[in-house]
């Protein structure tokens, strides 16, 4: 932030630029890391907890922002609210969640995004399809395609994130909703990655799709708030970045039909620091491939594919809102996965979703009141 500036008055002065559908810029920043100089700059601020962000086939940007509005950004510009939203449950930790495109968004211009919703019982994680219309002011054809089958009250531990695999179908994490033991119970969405097709409907290579042992939707289960969720596209493997309680927040892969141990093992404890189920490690249950203690309260996270950064070829890139920072994990040829540095710490605020763009940039989102979309990109030598 430039000096003699208070924080008051960036806020105020990106409010009214957002109104006028300006974006508020910064002075690019450089940032030495361990193998590369990068640059950051700021594409657009004053947006109000964004959650998510997808690019668009011309270089724009779609950004949610979790109070339930979701925001155009092109060339430094932000739109005013899209038209045609659902109502969403915009409380605590829900609200307008993640978005991403369909393969053939060109062509069809359709997108898909997650939100907790209100209704008997309480609120939960649902997800939905639409169109984005040719002008772009509002999204058409709106429908809800999955809502998980037991709403309850709080405000906590939604997910949620959308992974669209190659055939189109999508793969959507889901939080215990603050209730660990429904994670254990395979008549319960939550606490579970499912597996849905485009339309809703349950894909052939479901693990259960009779839905005899467990709902046909899940794909794994033992998940505690699993709130990033990607695929490696050079592999084609799952991962999930996922939130413990105290310590424990973990990397995990999710097969079908697996159980992830959560709440019967966890390699964190209770907030008053009592023991959580029986340990860390039970028969039948998945090791993660990697966990954090403390806690790091991971956000996003992308298996780094692009060209700018060729350095971080193959390596997890994690957001955490805790420590405000970005962590940079790589595998050695065993698969062992080793935390390799820590970048931008409390410099921008809480971080909450990473993309990689086509060029081979990061685009980040900050969880703040006065929150900013981010662009990382190699600095000139």
């Amino acid at each position: 932030m430039h000096a003699g500036i208070t924080g008051i008055s960036v806020a105020f002065a990106a409010s009214i630029l957002l109104s006028a559908g300006i974006a508020f810029a910064e002075t690019p920043q450089t940032f030495k890391t361990q193998k590369v100089t990068v640059k950051v700059e700021t594409v657009a601020a004053g947006l109000e907890h964004p959650w998510a962000v997808a690019v668009l086939p011309d270089g724009a940007y779609l950004v949610t922002e979790r109070p339930g509005r979701l925001r155009l950004v092109r060339d430094g510009k932000i739109s005013p609210a899209l038209t045609g939203l659902p109502k969403v449950y915009a409380r605590g930790q829900g609200g307008l969640l993640d978005i991403e495109l369909d393969p053939k968004f060109s062509s069809n211009r359709t997108l898909y995004f997650t939100a907790s919703v209100a209704g008997d019982g309480g609120s939960g994680t649902a997800v939905f399809r639409a169109r984005l219309s040719s002008d772009e002011k509002q999204l058409t054809d709106v429908k809800r395609i999955f809502l998980m089958n037991k709403l309850s009250g709080g405000n906590i531990q939604y997910g949620s994130r959308i992974a669209i695999a190659r055939d189109g179908s999508l793969f959507v994490s889901l939080g215990d909703r603050g209730e660990q033991d429904r994670a254990q119970d395979f008549q319960d969405d939550a606490g579970s990655i499912i597996h849905i097709g485009a339309d809703g409907s349950v894909p052939a290579d479901n693990p259960f799709k009779d839905g005899k042992r467990a709902l046909p939707e899940i794909w794994s289960k033992g998940h505690r708030n699993p709130q990033g969720i990607t695929f490696d596209r050079e592999t084609n493997k799952l991962y999930t970045s996922e939130r413990g309680a105290k310590g424990g927040d973990e990397i995990n892969t999710p097969e079908a039909g697996k159980n992830y141990g959560w709440p019967v093992i966890s390699y964190g404890t209770n907030y008053d620091g009592t023991k959580i189920g029986i340990g860390t490690a039970k028969k039948g249950m998945e090791q993660p491939l990697f966990y954090w203690d403390p806690s790091i309260a991971p956000g996003g996270i992308a298996v780094y594919r692009g060209k700018m950064f060729p350095e971080w070829n193959g390596a997890f890139l994690v957001t955490a809102l805790k420590f405000q920072l970005l962590s940079r994990l790589d595998r050695d040829g065993s698969g062992k996965i080793t935390e390799r540095e820590r970048m931008f710490e409390d410099k921008f605020g809480r971080m909450r979703d990473i993309v990689v763009a086509p060029d081979g940039a990061l685009l980040i989102t900050t969880d703040e009141d006065n929150g900013v979309l981010l662009r990382v990109s190699r600095a000139a030598d």
